[in-house]
């Protein structure tokens, strides 16, 4: 996964006034407590953010 399409999908699902502000301060477990911003800086791979962010916002699979 590109990051377009991950920021694509987070401006899908929580708004683009408000995904990349979700993104800077929710605190995301299974990003081993660190925000989207925090994980995608380390050098996680989008696919992997965007499926802790998938299951942190308990998303229909279809959106997996």
């Amino acid at each position: 996964m590109r990051l377009t399409e991950f920021w694509s999908r987070m401006d899908h699902h929580l708004g683009p006034a408000y995904a990349r502000t979700w993104a800077e301060t929710q605190v995301v477990e299974q990003l081993e407590g660190r925000t989207v911003i925090e994980a995608l800086a380390d050098g996680e791979a989008a696919k992997t953010v965007w499926r802790a962010v998938w299951a942190h916002l308990r998303l229909p699979p279809s959106e997996r």
